[in-house]
Parts: C-alpha cells; sequence; structure tokens
C-alpha cells in the first residue's frame, strides 16, 4: 500500500465508568468493543481481522451501514480539521450535509445520562521511517511511527482533535493539531458510496476526487498567482457591496464605521475545485443527472478503478454495491471491487451472495444486534443470507461443472489422483461436481450456482454447443474465460471429454455389454469422440440412438472409475490437467 497506511479507527463515546472502543485496522483491519453502544446502533462487537476486501453481511437495521458512518464521519472531522474550517454546524459536507449530528448519531437511549454524552473516535495511523522523517520537518517533534488521533465530539457539535500518545512533547503537540491531521489528510484519500446513489452521489463523489487531486496544484506557483489575481478581480464587487450595505445600516446604527464583505481563501480554493458538470454520452449527450438508476450507479462505482497509484493510501466504503443494477453488471462490479482491492482497502455491505469472499471466509464479518463478527463458515453466510442450498452444496466451498453425469463420476474417482488437496475437498463435501445434461443447460445450472456461494468453474466440451452455451452464460454475466475450461485435443477440431481417455481402460466393458469393438478402424479419425462412436455402431450393425449413445457414455465413465490411475491418454490429457490449475 503506497504512501502513510491507516492503522486504525477506534469508535467511541465517553463515562465516568467506561469507554467503548470500535477500532479497524488498515490493511490489519481489527474491530475491538466492549460495554456499551457509542454510535447510532453498534452496540458490541469482537477482535476481527480485515482483508484487502471485507464484506460486511447483515439483515437489515442491524448496524453495518453504522460502521461505515462511523468511518466516513472520523474522515471528514478530519480532513475539516486539517482545512481549518470553521464550525461543523456551518459546513456541508459530501455526501452528508454533517459528518455528525449529535441527536442522530449519538445512542438516543443514552442521550439522557449526564456522564456519557461524548462520541470518541480514534485513529491511528503507522508511518513509514521515511514518513517519520517527513513528520518531524513539517509537524516538529519525532514519533516511532505510530500516529494516534482522537476525535471527541458531543452536543455542542464542536469536534476536539489531538494526539494521544504518551511521553515528552505531548502536551506542546495539542496546539498543532490541525497540522497533523492536514499530514493524514494529504496522504490518505477516504471515499464512502451509499446505498443510496442519485445523480448527487455520483457528482459528490466525482466533485471530491477532483478536489483531492487538484491538491497537489496549492504547491504550483501559477495556482497561487491566479487565486491572487481572482481575490484581486474579486475585491472592488465585495467593497462596493459592502458599502450597499453599510448605507442603509448606519440609518439604524450610526455608529457603524465600516461593513466589509470577505470570501476566505480556504473558500475560494474550495470553491474552485467542486463545481462540476457531469455528461455521458451513450448515443445522446446528457448530464448525469437524466440517466438511469444504473448508469448512476456504476458511474459511482466505476470511476475509482482507473484511479492508478499516485503514493497516496485509499479506503472504499461502498455501500450495497449491487444497488439498482441487473445480474450482469452485478457481476461486473464485483471485478471492478476486486480491481480497486488491489491497490486499496475496500469495505463493502450486501445482502448478495456474489460478493462474498469464498477463498477467506473470516474476511465476512456478520453484523447482527450491533455485533460484528467475523463468519466461521459458508453456511452460517449462506443461513444469514437465506440461501436455500441443496444437500450437496450445503458445506462446498467450490463447484465443478460438467456437462454429464458420466463425467461426474469420471472426474470423481480421477481428481483425488490427480491433486491430493482437491481429493480431500471432494471427501469433505468442500467441492462438488454438478452435471448440467448437456451444454444447453448451463445458464440455468450457473444462475442457480450464482447463489450458492461456491466459486465455480467450467468444463465444457470444445464443441460448437459448448461454445455457445459459454457465450451465451457470458453475455449474462454468469461466467468469465477465467472461469471455463474446453477439452480441446490436438489435431481435432472439436473434442469431447471421452476424447480425453485412454481407450484400453473401457474397450472391453464396451464390447462386452454392447457388442461394439472399438479397435475397429471407424474408431480413428479426428472427429469428437460421440461422433466416431456413432460411426463404429453403424458399421458394427448398432443403431446408435440418443438413448445407446448415453450408455455407453455411462459404461465408460464408470470403467473410468475403475482404473483411473491409467484413466487418461498422455497426449490428449491437457484440459483435464487444466482444470486443476483453475480449481
Amino acid at each position: 500500500m503506497p504512501g502513510l497506511s491507516a492503522s486504525g479507527f477506534l469508535l467511541a463515546f465517553s463515562s465516568d465508568r467506561l469507554r467503548m472502543t470500535l477500532s479497524l485496522i488498515w490493511k490489519r483491519w481489527q474491530l475491538i468493543a466492549v460495554s456499551d453502544p457509542c454510535y447510532r446502533s453498534i452496540t458490541s462487537a469482537h477482535r476481527i481481522n480485515f482483508s484487502d476486501t471485507t464484506v460486511l453481511i447483515g439483515r437489515n437495521n442491524e448496524g453495518k451501514s453504522n460502521l461505515l458512518r462511523a468511518l466516513e464521519a472520523s474522515m471528514l472531522i478530519l480532513r475539516r480539521h486539517a482545512e481549518k474550517r470553521p464550525s461543523i454546524r456551518t459546513m456541508r459536507f459530501l455526501p452528508n450535509d454533517t459528518p455528525y449530528v449529535w441527536s442522530r448519531d449519538f445512542p438516543i437511549q443514552l442521550q439522557a445520562r449526564r456522564a456519557a454524552n461524548q462520541t470518541i473516535f480514534k485513529l491511528e495511523f503507522f508511518l513509514s521511517d521515511a514518513e517519520c522523517e517527513k513528520f518531524k520537518c513539517e509537524v516538529g517533534p519525532t514519533i516511532n511511527g505510530s500516529l494516534p488521533i482522537e476525535i471527541k465530539i458531543g452536543s455542542d457539535q464542536e469536534p476536539h482533535v489531538r494526539l494521544v500518545k504518551p511521553g515528552k512533547g505531548t502536551r506542546s503537540l495539542e496546539s498543532k493539531s490541525s497540522q497533523i491531521a492536514n499530514f493524514v489528510a494529504e496522504r490518505i484519500h477516504f471515499n464512502y458510496i451509499p446505498a443510496i446513489r442519485t445523480d448527487n452521489t455520483t457528482i459528490d463523489l466525482i466533485t471530491g476526487l477532483l478536489s483531492q487531486e487538484l491538491r497537489v496544484l496549492e504547491k504550483d506557483q501559477r495556482y497561487i498567482d491566479a487565486l491572487s489575481t481572482i481575490s484581486e478581480l474579486q475585491r472592488p464587487v465585495l467593497d462596493e457591496l459592502a458599502e450597499r450595505v453599510r448605507g442603509p445600516l448606519n440609518e439604524f446604527l450610526p455608529g457603524i464605521s465600516s461593513v466589509k464583505l470577505e470570501i476566505s481563501e480556504s473558500s475560494r480554493r474550495f470553491s474552485l475545485s467542486r463545481d462540476v458538470n457531469v455528461f455521458i454520452d451513450d448515443g445522446t449527450k446528457t448530464l448525469l443527472e437524466y440517466k438511469g438508476d444504473g448508469v448512476k450507479s456504476l458511474a459511482a462505482l466505476g470511476l475509482l478503478k482507473s484511479r492508478g497509484a499516485t503514493g497516496i493510501a485509499s479506503i472504499l466504503a461502498i455501500e450495497e454495491p449491487e444497488s439498482h443494477l441487473h445480474p450482469g453488471a452485478i457481476h461486473q462490479v464485483n471485478e471492478i471491487i476486486q480491481s480497486i482491492a488491489k491497490t486499496s482497502q475496500v469495505i463493502i455491505t450486501t445482502h448478495n451472495p456474489l460478493f462474498v469472499d469464498r477463498e477467506n471466509v473470516k474476511a465476512n464479518v456478520i453484523v447482527n444486534a450491533g455485533s460484528a463478527t467475523p463468519a466461521k463458515s459458508v453456511s452460517e453466510i449462506r443461513s444469514l443470507l437465506g440461501i436455500k442450498a441443496s444437500d450437496n452444496l450445503m458445506n462446498a466451498s467450490y463447484a465443478l461443472v460438467v456437462e454429464g453425469d458420466e463425467d461426474v463420476i469420471a472426474m470423481k474417482s480421477l481428481l483425488p489422483i490427480l491433486s491430493e488437496k482437491l481429493g480431500r475437498f471432494l471427501k469433505n463435501n468442500m467441492l462438488v461436481i454438478e452435471p448440467i445434461g448437456g451444454a444447453g443447460n448451463l445458464s440455468y445450472k450457473l444462475s442457480l450456482l450464482r447463489n450458492s456461494l461456491c466459486a465455480v468453474h467450467v468444463l465444457l466440451d470444445g464443441d460448437s454447443a459448448g461454445r455457445q452455451a459459454y457465450e451465451k452464460a457470458k453475455k449474462e454475466g454468469l461466467t468469465t474465460a477465467a472461469s471455463c475450461t474446453f477439452v480441446n485435443c490436438n489435431g481435432m477440431k472439436e473434442a469431447e471429454f471421452e476424447d480425453c481417455l485412454n481407450i484400453a481402460v473401457y474397450s472391453d466393458a464396451v464390447l462386452t455389454e454392447f457388442g461394439v469393438d472399438l479397435s475397429h478402424k471407424s474408431f480413428r479419425g479426428n472427429q469428437k469422440w460421440a461422433q466416431t462412436i456413432r460411426s463404429t455402431c453403424l458399421t458394427q450393425g448398432k443403431d446408435c440412438t440418443d438413448t445407446l449413445l448415453a450408455q455407453i457414455k455411462f459404461t465408460v465413465g464408470s470403467a473410468v472409475a475403475k482404473a483411473p490411475k491409467s484413466a487418461l491418454d498422455e497426449h490428449k490429457r491437457n484440459s483435464v490437467d487444466a482444470v486443476l490449475l483453475n480449481t
């Protein structure tokens, strides 16, 4: 993670008897909470390790959104303090009017208490050695790498920001709180995207990013000179208006000698960096506010994907990324989030199983009745989200989709031989092999599996039916190139799973059960297996109906199950081996 890393965020309320804390640790995120609630509905939590992408799961009104809003409030208050803006009550913050309103954000059931009347945010940041040197140059004292900041705010809505650090020189730093806040604000970008994403939400996000990016101009002398010129041009207008105001006032208050109107330098910078119109041209160039909710949502979420490494750390909090999106777009958004997570810390709340981290179950945080705990199992998440999984999928983390039942029989015997890990997963029901009964059923099967919280990989025959089914499922956002393997054999235009097998393993069984001799010259060539079998049957007086073909395939699969070690053709097994790398 580039630049300053935010190591912690703590949320608390003040009391003579106790102090509750809620801590989020950057790149080693943690939630710590004890005792009574301190912010909205949050009442308690346990220690949690967060990953690059953390998923908050829970039923409605259980506190998921409040966790994100608490982090947003503290970061916005810190930035305001860094910019030395006026009272929190008079400033407009985006996307909310104010980051903290005591009557709204302090737990209502505690507002009558005399002692517990403040919310306390504690943010701890870890600095590299180089940043410690910069801190010493810009602020003054020497620090050992940890920079804990406390923000207290109560019913007067006036935040108090201070460095909480033991040792000599701490008292002298109290007067430098805005410098400390600015040091952090310049090195961490925080973006919060609420669940209800209107055009204003997207524009707020864009203007916020614009303001962050334009901060680099504040050190450019040309920009400084331009602001000075604007100030000089505005002065006569302001002075004239002030004089017009002074005249009427003098009639009632003769003691007034002058009136002066001023635009502060910070307000001038703020306005110049935030006034922006957003046009979207999807055939018709239109302001964003006139586009549909889906476009607005994608604009807000997709905006951050193109943001490259800037040497500045980034935190992105998203409420319900699936809001207003059709199923195909939800998959695209999930890919965007995973891409952003490579360079940023991402925290999301969701009701959609697609966003659940199936690889690292503990990265999913279950928020329930004001507490937050890491998930213990996929089945626990399924139960919370109301997913009705079939018996064979109840404990599965991975699903391999194949075309037929005979493929299931063969792969169940082959995988333990080829991979000890996959064999163990099969035994423990962590991996299931699901048939689709023909390529044409792929989309239907994947749509069912999408809500099973299984990571799905598909093995399809490399024929026209398999490729058409794949293209259809891909277009519908149900699969990707990385999640699909086709059976391909050297020298063959089309191939099936049976083409990967050693003929010697199943030829005797086919001869015994169906009277078809596969040593016949007709069972050679570069056509796919089913066509070759049909031709061989016809040359030996057998009418190879679809029913007979299915029976032969089942016999082949059963033969493979009896001799899996020698079942694969050494020259045509590459597709099966490829599945091992992706499952």
